[in-house]
């Protein structure tokens, strides 16, 4: 029964009405987002849809639900008209069908090249299929390879193309959710029901008119949420005639509010024998969709007592059958169940799990085993298996999937020395892309301080430490960290020279003259030359580029189209896409607002292309800052409010974002809070040694003191501007600083301080 749900049903006909659309459904756990969409599909006969299920524990194989999507649509090619060869690509991952796909295509020596055919495939195959909707369920329980994919759908979508998704909101912020905000996508957002809504879904269930008092302690008890609204009715019928229940509050009362739905799933669990509570606590123990060969095996049960007990667990509402195959009725029911299991008895379980899948046919899922082992308390077997795990994940380019396995590998306190550093050092790879910034740092800190390591080795580490903690926003920090890891690099020329490019950037860090980061990116080619690695010398040209910028130099600009033109920068779409933005940045820097828009354009596009989801935030923050730059204003401080005011991914950009919205309430108001604003970011910078924002903030608030008739607080500001402008030597970031300071000594009336050492020429020097 849908009640409540009216409004978001006849949007999603309409959206489905006229495609292509991407719709992302969000809620909480249990709030109705399957309810919703089942009740739409069945009232779409006649039309084509694949239904792919994310599941919470799954193999980091790429695009893993549609995949499973695709798998049901056997029937539908063998009667369709021949395929887009590209198509091929998707052969060897879909054996089941590969007799309806074009022949294999020969594999690309580049990975990222060899992805991006499988997400080109992916989109053909959608289209051949359309028109059509596809539903993913559980996003966020998505491999990064999904994520991906769904940001590269995003810009590529077949136009008889209905994309459906769900997602729950008490797992943080989608990756994808920025990339989703940019194509043509709506948002549906699920509350729970208000009180007259649970009185119309407890009257439809139990056929019986709710006294006031009866519905408005239900809606206490549940919050409203459908699913938990529906398990306490179920559980209460089997207690008492629905014609009764009504009538008797009390019933009610004897629900302890914070577990009320473990008390209503236990009391299902518990109308069960014994042999069909152990299979289906082992079935917990597998996870949401249960395998009966492997339930088997792990309770020493045959496979009609197997079958009998998920019948019974079906005929409570513990289980429900979808697209062929058992299913826990809801993620909240089997964590209920498998929590109802005795610890030792888990173990046990995970244990005989473990090595049921290990004896299986096919492929070792690595995955599955590294998690049952872990919960089986085997952390040798964990461990290896974790570290397959990490390895499988970065082959298909899931830095973030394989950064997770690789944190929990090395949270085992057993490790050899040898093995904690191997890990640490693909989990150093692994972390910079793969957004585990927070966990990995401390992980290397105490590598790095407790194991004696050689020099090339502790190099490595040092170097992606200094880019976790600049991503952070520890820009001093990582600095530091980057030198040191130079140092140690000079047997690896290749990793020395991208160390070299970053320390090249004149932006990131105060206590560095330009002519520092001029030596160093000289060094950079140096060492590019001596690994003779082409894609090294590239990021060398680009931090080139980027330095020449943010000096103003006119060299700069032939140099980036030259790049912008080089075929090996475009055969690489994740330099490609940051390059062109921090151009962007560098191009803002120094007032190249028509550059500026250009190169975020290249660089969205290119992001999107490659379904480059991970800079997401950062094509936000340099739209954001264009936009700011270019006065198109409607609007920008809501967006600002999320960038700064959300988890970002990357802190330095959460930073970034909090200086334009400070500079964009200097100029809309209110003065106090833009200027409570920009002292903050001051502060920040200041403590983090972040030169940029540092610089433009005290700028803006320099501007924003004159307006408020504080001319000596707005030398102040300036005049520190300045002081960070001379240190950098990087005279173009301080042009309107110096009209600051200008306007500021002659409302003070002390021009004459221009020319005296406390004035301009002690910043200036020149």
């Amino acid at each position: 029964m849908l009640i409540g749900r009216q409004t978001e049903l006849a949007l999603l006909h309409t959206v489905i009405a006229a495609p292509p659309s991407l719709t992302l459904i969000e809620g909480e756990a249990g709030i109705g987002k399957s309810r919703l969409v089942a009740e739409l599909l069945s009232g779409l006969a006649g039309t084509c849809r694949l239904v792919g299920q994310c599941e919470q524990l799954q193999e980091p194989l790429p695009l893993s639900p549609l995949l499973d999507a695709f798998r049901l649509a056997g029937d539908e090619l063998a009667r369709s008209r021949p395929l887009n060869p590209v198509t091929g690509a998707l052969a060897p991952l879909l054996p089941e069908i590969a007799e309806h796909l074009p022949p294999p295509l020969p594999p690309l020596p580049d990975q990222r090249a060899e992805r991006h055919r499988v997400f080109r495939a992916a989109v053909a195959l959608l289209e051949h299929l359309s028109p059509l909707v596809l539903v993913l369920e559980d996003v966020h329980w998505a491999d990064g390879g999904t994520h991906d994919f769904l940001a590269f759908l995003a810009s590529h979508q077949p136009r008889d193309l209905s994309v459906i998704l769900t997602a729950r909101t008490d797992h943080g912020r989608l990756p994808l959710r920025g990339a989703l905000a940019r194509a043509t996508s709506r948002f549906v957002g699920l509350s729970p029901l208000g009180p007259h809504e649970v009185e119309q879904l407890a009257a439809g269930i139990l056929r019986a008119e709710l006294p006031r008092t009866f519905a408005a302690s239900l809606y206490e008890k549940t919050g409203g949420i459908p699913f938990v609204v529906e398990e306490v009715l179920r559980t209460l019928l089997e207690r008492l005639p629905a014609g009764e229940i009504p009538g008797r509050p009390d019933m009610l009362a004897d629900l302890a509010v914070p577990t009320v739905l473990r008390d209503v799933v236990l009391q299902r669990l518990l109308t069960l024998d014994d042999a069909a509570q152990e299979i289906l606590g082992a079935a917990a123990v597998l996870g949401t969709t249960p395998d009966e060969r492997i339930l088997a095996d792990v309770t020493g049960h045959d496979a009609a007592r197997i079958a009998k007990a998920l019948a019974a667990g079906q005929a409570v509402g513990l289980l429900h059958e979808e697209d062929g195959q058992c299913r826990f009725r809801h993620a909240l029911a089997r964590q209920i169940v498998y929590e109802s299991v005795p610890v030792s008895a888990r173990r046990w379980l995970h244990l005989k799990t473990a090595r049921a899948l290990e004896s299986g046919p096919g492929p070792r899922p690595v995955a599955r085993l590294a998690h049952h082992f872990r919960h089986a308390g085997r952390t040798a077997e964990f461990v290896d298996y974790a570290e397959a795990a990490g390895g499988t994940a970065l082959s298909h380019g899931d830095d973030a999937t394989a950064a997770r396995f690789l944190l929990q590998a090395l949270e085992v306190g057993e490790l050899s020395h040898e093995h904690r550093v191997r890990l640490a050092v693909q989990l150093g790879r692994a972390a910079v892309d793969g957004l585990a910034h927070a966990e990995a740092v401390p992980i290397l800190e105490r590598l790095l301080t407790t194991e004696p390591l050689p020099a090339p080795l502790r190099g490595e580490l040092r170097f992606a430490l200094g880019r976790l903690l600049r991503q952070q926003g520890e820009a001093r920090a990582g600095y530091l960290r980057i030198e040191e890891a130079v140092h140690d690099l000079g047997d690896r020329p290749r990793l020395l020279s991208r160390a070299l490019a970053v320390l090249a950037a004149p932006e990131t860090v105060v206590d560095r003259h330009v002519t520092e980061h001029a030596a160093r990116c000289d060094q950079a080619e140096e060492a590019a030359r001596r690994s003779g690695d082409p894609d090294a010398a590239i990021a060398v040209r680009i931090a080139r580029a980027s330095l020449l910028l943010e000096q103003g130099d006119p060299a700069s600009w032939q140099l980036i189209d030259e790049l912008l033109r080089d075929s090996r920068l475009r055969a690489m779409p994740r330099e490609h896409a940051r390059a062109c933005l921090n151009w962007a940045q560098a191009a803002l820097h120094i007032g190249r607002l028509q550059r500026a828009e250009a190169l975020l354009t290249e660089g969205r596009h290119v992001a999107d292309q490659a379904g480059y989801v991970r800079v997401a935030e950062v094509v936000e923050l340099v739209s954001a800052a264009v936009d700011r730059a270019a006065g198109r204003w409607d609007g920008l401080a809501d967006r600002l409010r999320r960038l700064s005011g959300a988890t970002a991914t990357f802190a330095a950009a959460s930073l970034d974002s909090r200086l334009l919205h400070g500079m964009l309430l200097a100029a809309t108001g209110p003065a106090e809070e833009a200027a409570t604003c920009l002292g903050q970011v001051i502060a920040v910078a200041e403590r983090v040694g972040a030169v940029w924002p540092l610089i433009p903030a005290q700028t803006a608030l320099s501007r924003l003191l004159l307006t408020l008739d504080d001319a000596a607080g707005a030398a102040r500001h300036a005049t520190a501007a300045l002081v960070q402008v001379r240190a950098k030597g990087a005279w173009v970031w301080g042009a309107e600083t110096v009209l600051c300071l200008v306007d500021a000594l002659r409302e003070l009336g002390e021009l004459g301080r221009l020319g005296r050492a406390d004035g301009l020429s002690k910043v200036g020097g020149a």
